[in-house]
């Protein structure tokens, strides 16, 4: 397969992704060729750092621009049109790659993404589609910022879409789909939920009703459906809470010798926690509902972040899901 990556997106660019490509390409076999977007003269050097340069499984294309975080999403997609985001979308498009990953301007990757690829059969509204642990695996978390104004309609393509992810990527038989509320009764809710509950419980899916915010990381389900304006608060709010919890963690366990030999005992415990919460652990997020395969890392991502970003790009076009999504909506 092949994978275009933003090598100018995100926080750390060109650094982070350039370092995440090396070693993706050391570690991931099924890469056959991997293109890095962006200012060539800066990828070679940056690349010459890794003792690396542009070879058979490793290409450089190159452009002009780059998309500012401060850029307007819809405007930076018309008038930088030579930017390292909007060209590699335009090889998804022109079929010169399997799949695009980019840390860059989130509005602008969604936007690039549904106005250059269109969206699947049957979708109506693309999502971001975000994996989050719980006590014993993960939640899919979906719309994790790609809408801030959904429909119930739109809600009901999440919840479809997300199953098929699951089913088909996290080998899930049956997942269960519960939709974000402030109750679990059928009658709580805004209007948004209430007609979204209706919709998601006759469709063809493993519906559980309404799953409030406590129930998510004790794995109440395995796809959590919501707006993106809830979704990417919950998403945000739960990564600054789990590295707020280590920071206060550290402060007290050193705050007497005691405490840190204790700490030493249990550091085993530690890590694996750590691991767990981790963000970079778990990769990009999909954009579901688009035509291709198109994956957005966060803008802050590590090296690490963009390497299992790489690694859930070729995990979408491994398993074809979006034929699988297609069908799915076909029966809806």
């Amino acid at each position: 397969m092949k994978i275009a990556l933003d090598a100018m997106g995100g926080d750390f660019a060109p650094v982070n992704p350039v370092a995440a490509a090396v070693q993706a390409l050391k570690k991931l076999p099924a890469i056959e060729r991997l293109i890095l977007v962006g200012d060539e003269d800066i990828l070679r050097a940056e690349l010459a750092k890794h003792g690396e340069e542009p070879s058979e499984r490793l290409h450089l294309f190159h452009t002009t621009q780059v998309i500012e975080m401060t850029d307007g999403a819809v405007e930076a997609v018309r008038r930088k049109k030579d930017s390292s985001l909007n060209r590699a979308i335009d090889l998804l498009k022109e079929g010169a790659v399997d799949a695009a990953v980019s840390a860059g301007h989130t509005g602008a990757l969604v936007a690039s993404s549904t106005i250059k690829l269109r969206n699947l059969k049957g979708v109506d509204r693309a999502g971001i589609a975000t994996l989050m642990p719980t006590r014993a695996g993960k939640f899919l978390l979906l719309d994790a910022g790609a809408s801030v104004d959904a429909k119930p309609e739109h809600l009901l393509g999440y919840g479809i879409m997300g199953s098929v992810y699951c089913q088909n990527i996290l080998k899930i038989a049956n997942p269960k789909v519960g939709l974000l509320c402030n109750g679990t009764e059928e009658v709580k809710g805004n209007e948004l939920t209430k007609e979204a509950f209706k919709l998601l419980k006759a469709a063809p899916i493993h519906f559980i009703g309404n799953v409030e915010g406590h129930g998510l990381f004790e794995g109440a389900a395995d796809v959590v459906v919501c707006d993106g304006f809830i979704g990417n608060i919950v998403l945000k709010t739960a990564e600054s809470l789990a590295k707020a919890t280590f920071k206060w963690l550290k402060e007290e366990i050193t705050s007497n010798p005691i405490r840190m030999a204790g700490a030493m005992l249990a550091q085993g415990a530690f890590k694996s926690i750590k691991a767990k919460t981790n963000a970079d652990e778990y990769g990009g997020a999909l954009i579901l509902g688009v035509n291709g395969i198109c994956v957005k890392a966060h803008g802050s991502s590590s090296t690490l972040a963009l390497y299992n970003s790489l690694r859930v790009a070729s995990e979408a076009v491994e398993t074809q899901i979006n034929p699988h999504i297609v069908d799915a909506l076909s029966i809806k």
